[in-house]
């Protein structure tokens, strides 16, 4: 019996080693999650209040919520002890890759729609990788870049086989600006992402996405102020559904998602980290049919095994 617990012991700790091990791809497959199910909140939010009404309040709810788990976790509710290192990169970080990024992405989903936009963010992991090379000394293995390569085709695939159909009839009407914005912020996801790393190689992640977040909500208060006069910021509390769907997408989106992408790359590769979160639009797939009653086409499914099987290769 006591040889029986002690072998049951120890084939837990090597199962928890080995989990511990990949805990930097375990945080960003579950930021991965945590974004799809943001998605389908902001989604329905911003059909109410607006782009920049969700990307403001859904960064001060975040804020909110950050700011009680540092108070909880490290006894300090704001980040007064970063360093001007870490303020200058996450505040650059928190600025292009939620502010710049986000109005590209979403300027894209109103032009050629979100399906193709989020096809040019598949490219975010090739940039981010390439930046990764250049500045952060980053080296991936043949495996690593094996993997990368099956989850993009497989994103890729799966998108090109919604979107087939009606590309064909009307892509001559599809505005060159949106394809523009879309490239842009895939490159301003992959940016961001260098900033980030940068800001957090020696500084805890809580707070590191509170800098971020900082920035963002001065960000697009700005934004709204010059191009809305501010009335996204004022005008949104009225609508109380609205509301509840940012409030909830926020949750998953820049506090869960966000926190979870920041410690997987203190714990893996950028590159690693950008093309697990990159299944998004995978995983998006099984709630837009149980809930949204989409209809999912054959390469699609065949898309998503092909992704799966790319995040897989990296547990191997």
């Amino acid at each position: 019996m006591h040889l029986s617990s002690t072998t049951f012991y120890f084939s837990l700790h090597s199962i928890y080693s080995h989990v511990m091990s990949y805990i930097g791809e375990i945080a960003a497959f579950g930021t991965a999650i945590c974004w799809t199910l943001s998605a389908l909140f902001f989604e329905q939010g911003t059909k109410r209040i607006g782009v920049l009404g969700v990307n403001f309040y859904k960064v001060v709810f975040a804020f909110v919520f950050l700011t009680i788990t540092a108070w909880i976790v490290k006894g300090k509710p704001f980040p007064i002890d970063a360093g001007p290192h870490e303020w200058f990169f996450l505040t650059v970080s928190g600025f292009i890759g939620f502010v710049i990024t986000d109005i590209f992405l979403f300027t894209a989903y109103k032009t050629i729609g979100s399906r193709m936009a989020t096809l040019f963010l598949a490219i975010s992991p090739a940039f981010t990788a390439l930046l990764g090379y250049v500045f952060l000394n980053e080296v991936l293995s043949v495996k690593a870049l094996l993997a990368m390569a099956l989850v993009a085709s497989g994103i890729i695939l799966a998108v090109l086989s919604r979107e087939r159909i009606q590309m064909s009839s009307v892509a001559k009407t599809l505005s060159i600006r949106g394809y523009i914005f879309a490239f842009l912020s895939s490159i301003g996801q992959s940016v961001g992402m260098i900033f980030t790393r940068q800001g957090v190689k020696n500084y805890d992640a809580i707070s590191g996405t509170q800098i971020r977040v900082m920035s963002a909500i001065v960000g697009f208060a700005l934004v709204s102020l010059i191009f809305e006069r501010g009335k996204s910021v004022t005008q949104s509390p009225k609508d109380s559904q609205g509301m509840r769907f940012t409030f909830i997408g926020s949750i998953f989106g820049p506090f869960l998602g966000v926190a979870l992408s920041l410690f997987a790359m203190q714990h893996t590769k950028t590159g690693i980290v950008s093309t697990l979160i990159g299944l998004t639009p995978i995983l998006i797939i099984p709630p837009a049919v149980l809930i949204l009653k989409q209809r999912v086409k054959l390469f699609e499914v065949v898309g998503a095994v092909i992704a799966v099987a790319g995040s897989a290769l990296f547990f191997m």
